[in-house]
């Protein structure tokens, strides 16, 4: 049987807000079969307790945010696409603040804390959702159209595209593909970093953002080129970073997806949509477990031994 897995222990780290630069204090715990991912701002008094599902994303822009009783997390992606990479399906998140730290601008600072607490396995069977057919969001018209695409694929695999019209951006690859039956989370994904720009960051910080972004948590562009001083760890890095969004975003759906992803210039709010356009088509997608390892997609049934190799 493929089973749900959650943490062996209590890890802690600490970090910045991207957005709030706000100090924030991250605990992550092991939860119970069939609880899902749940975040907790034990700031708040009484705690309010977000579980991570499509229905309470409250807010996309420049992030995912969950709102709940007027008390929001934000900027989840990046820790829900670590653990969809490492395949938790349990674990409870506590943060002091509103905003989950950047870290370093991927997921890679969460892959390293989550095989730090260690994985484990539990009693109860893993649950899919795998989609049927064809569910489809678009967003604008021509030069400006966007759109996400979800197909019916026995694994998960991811297919993105992107268009930034700036010279650092479109030098690089502006499509990837990863297909997690061929590479891994760990390796191929999880250290892609955010980005921006540089005269972008007045105007966000007018309005509340982006005060704790700087050069160690994102790569930052002027006019014409990358300002940080290390190199691209990906050659095509900024696409695959989207991708590492996407991972996160979808993950909200509550369980792991048996699905082709295809995206042209989407982000948080399409993705979001996409998932409640499924969602509203009970037809489109059925809940399955596997009893027998060899009949799970090779996308998840090497996930626990290649994912969590790399230590």
């Amino acid at each position: 049987m493929l089973k749900q897995r959650t943490i062996k222990q209590l890890v802690r780290t600490t970090g910045v807000g991207l957005h709030s630069g706000t100090k924030v204090e991250l605990t992550l715990r092991p939860a119970a079969p069939d609880s899902g991912i749940t975040f907790r701002r034990v700031d708040l008094d009484p705690i309010v307790e977000f579980p991570a599902s499509a229905g309470i994303v409250g807010e996309t822009r420049m992030a995912s945010v969950l709102v709940k009783d007027k008390a929001r997390v934000s900027t989840v992606e990046h820790l829900m696409s670590a653990c969809a990479g490492l395949g938790i399906d349990n674990m409870i998140i506590d943060v002091s603040a509103e905003e989950i730290p950047i870290m370093d601008g991927s997921a890679s600072s969460f892959v390293f804390l989550l095989q730090q607490a260690g994985v484990q396995e539990q009693a109860a069977p893993k649950k899919f959702i795998r989609v049927l057919k064809d569910i489809e969001v678009r967003q604008g018209t021509g030069n400006h159209e966007k759109w996400a695409r979800l197909s019916p694929h026995n694994g998960f695999k991811l297919d993105f595209f992107i268009e930034f019209n700036h010279p650092a951006v479109d030098g690089t690859m502006q499509r990837a593909s990863v297909d997690f039956g061929d590479i891994t989370y760990v390796h191929d994904v999880a250290r892609a970093r955010t980005f921006g720009f540089m005269q972008d960051v007045e105007s966000l910080r007018g309005l509340g953002l982006a005060r704790g972004g700087s050069l160690e948590n994102a790569i930052v562009m002027d006019e014409y080129r990358i300002l940080n001083s290390d190199p691209l760890r990906y050659e095509d890095e900024f696409v695959r970073h989207k991708i590492l969004d996407a991972i996160g975003d979808l993950y909200m759906v509550g369980h792991p997806l048996l699905a082709s992803y295809t995206a042209h210039k989407s982000g948080h709010a399409l993705n979001n949509d996409l998932l409640r356009a499924m969602l509203e088509q009970p037809g489109s997608y059925e809940i399955v477990s596997f009893d027998r390892l060899e009949d799970a997609p090779e996308s998840y049934s090497r996930q626990m031994t290649r994912e969590w190799s790399y230590t």
